[in-house]
């Protein structure tokens, strides 16, 4: 931690993993301090958290005191201090770091893998408070199981159940599954459809096997309870089906059925509202749905299997005018962020319950349904779905509706009859180049969440499928949609509009540029106009022919461009 990497801290603010502790009007006691460093090690991120005493609440920097009666503090002895008196033991990194022209005793904890305690068995975790601003709140048992599962250490789903018994498990719910298998057409497991009811429960690991006879894990309620078992052993299990129309709402269901039944049920109302409209290419008629079921089906299992079933709240599937937005308790599993949700190894935070859905075939066997959700939605001529709203406490999925870009639909179908499927990466960035007009290479990588190399090559395939072009060279290369593909689209002149207006808008970001500055290079201007070292010589020179601009200097790097002055 070096000052200027402080003082970037401190102007951020106090958030979920910086905390401010000032010693304007005292030392801060050790308990105190131990509580704070413990709180900050119970957060829900996989990214270090920062203590910073001797900064007060409103950032302001008075500094830390002396501790344990020195004239000064020893960061060793206090790191020592840390790890003993936490269970399990902290190792924390303790610096003394001047800023302002005062000492801030910077502690730096890690993120942990376990729970962490004070030594005298007090738990607590970083939240946000009832005035929106982070604090440390008491950590009740149940978030234990939380904490455990968002780090992949614990499987809820495989929890067993006290007091649950046999008799609460339906067995027309155990039929129920057997038949999700003979509907998905091979894409379940079969081995399964000639197993007894407590053979399939053994099968799939919804029972739990001890010295005493079998014990019903969360799985097995999950899978196969009966209604009023499910609402006496798993109250945190609910599912909500909501139709809104601005204001008002139309309707209002809660579930607390087996997670099989409540696919169906969902499934069927979805049916029942989802429109369709056709295009035809060729001699074939497409169908484009309001919203894919496939993505609808993949969303909705996704929340069931990744909701965190400590946690009080519903499943919420809400259908608005122009989206559904499908939530569940309980944030993304450790590891996984909103830049890498398309990459990152899946990380289900039930396993028992996320491989009981692949063996009936309700979700995809590879374990990469979120492909699906967007392949789906991109295809059917749909803005890409957004994970933006979610946080640490909810999974929140908006998968947008109203009308769909036809053409886009024509042309992704074209593709396809020639031979040339269009992947996931390659819609993602043909729809961006159609939202956006142009991308750079390092925008297009943000979208498909890998290197620029790999974003380079998958833009290189469009182009060579004649689908795009480039514009520029090295870092100031641009992509557009081609003319070809504009005329797909229906939209021959916004092409002309594309590589018309460029033109003119390079020549006026210079001259604002030698209004501020007073001279610009030719490097400068390549560089603010996103073109090649020529472009931008021919781009200066005809300013120069206009008497916009002056020259200065004769030759290489001594050229500059100037204002003229009246």
């Amino acid at each position: 931690m070096t000052p200027e990497g402080l003082e970037r801290l401190i102007s951020g603010g106090e958030k979920l993993n910086v905390e401010f502790k000032g010693e304007a009007r005292g030392t801060l006691s050790d308990r105190d301090l131990v509580e704070t460093v413990v709180c900050l090690a119970n957060r829900r991120s996989s990214e270090p958290a920062w203590l910073l005493i001797g900064v007060e609440d409103d950032g302001r920097v008075t500094g830390a005191r002396p501790r344990h009666g020195s004239r000064g503090t020893d960061p060793a002895r206090l790191a020592s201090l840390i790890a003993g008196r936490t269970r399990p033991s902290l190792a924390v990194s303790v610096r003394l770091v001047p800023v302002q022209g005062r000492d801030v005793l910077v502690i730096e904890i890690p993120p942990c893998r376990t729970p962490v305690g004070t030594a005298d068995g007090r738990y607590l975790r970083r939240a946000l408070g009832g005035d929106g601003r982070p604090a440390c709140v008491p950590m009740q048992p149940h978030e234990f199981h939380s904490l455990l599962s968002d780090r992949g250490l614990e499987d809820y789903s495989a929890a067993v159940v006290a007091g649950a018994r046999w008799e609460d498990l339906d067995p027309l719910e155990f039929e129920r599954f057997r038949r999700t298998i003979r509907e998905r057409r091979g894409r379940g497991d079969e081995t399964l459809l000639d197993l007894s009811d407590l053979e399939l429960a053994r099968a799939l690991g919804a029972l739990w096997a001890d010295g005493d006879g079998e014990a019903i894990r969360v799985l097995g309620l999950l899978l196969f309870g009966k209604e009023e078992a499910l609402r006496r052993h798993l109250p945190t299990h609910e599912v909500a089906f909501q139709v809104l129309r601005q204001q008002a709402v139309e309707v209002n269901d809660f579930f607390r059925w087996p997670v099989l039944r409540v696919m169906e049920e969902l499934e069927t109302r979805f049916r029942a509202k989802v429109g369709e409209k056709e295009v035809l290419v060729g001699m074939l008629r497409v169908g484009v749905p309001d919203y894919p079921p496939a993505a609808f089906r993949e969303a909705v299992a996704n929340a069931l299997i990744h909701r965190d079933y400590t946690r009080l709240g519903a499943v919420h599937v809400q259908w608005h005018e122009d989206r559904i937005e499908i939530s569940n308790p309980g944030g993304f599993p450790e590891g996984v962020r909103l830049d890498n949700l398309l990459v990152t190894a899946p990380r289900p935070r039930n396993p028992l319950l996320a491989d009981a859905f692949k063996r009936a075939g309700i979700v995809e066997r590879t374990a990469r349904g979120i492909d699906t959700i967007f392949h789906e939605q991109l295809r059917n001529g749909r803005p890409a779905p957004s994970y933006d709203r979610s946080d640490d406490t909810g999974v929140i999925l908006v998968l947008p509706g109203g009308e769909a870009n036809l053409d886009f639909v024509r042309l992704v179908t074209e593709e396809s009859q020639s031979g040339r499927i269009l992947g996931l990466d390659q819609l993602l960035v043909l729809n961006a180049l159609w939202q956006e007009r142009s991308l750079t290479t390092g925008r297009a990588a943000a979208l498909i969440q890998k290197p620029e190399a790999e974003a380079r090559a998958v833009l290189h395939r469009l182009v060579e499928a004649g689908l795009a072009e480039s514009r520029g060279q090295r870092k100031g290369r641009t992509w557009h949609l081609s003319a070809a593909t504009y005329r797909r689209l229906g939209q021959e002149a916004a092409y002309v509009r594309q590589r018309g207006f460029e033109p003119f808008q390079q020549e006026q970001m210079v001259l604002q540029y030698v209004e501020k500055h007073g001279r610009i290079t030719r490097r400068e201007a390549a560089e603010l106009c996103r073109i090649s070292g020529p472009q931008a010589y021919r781009l200066l020179n005809r300013l120069v022919r206009q008497g916009r601009i002056a020259r200065e200097g004769r030759r290489g790097r001594g050229v500059r461009y100037r204002k003229i002055t009246d």
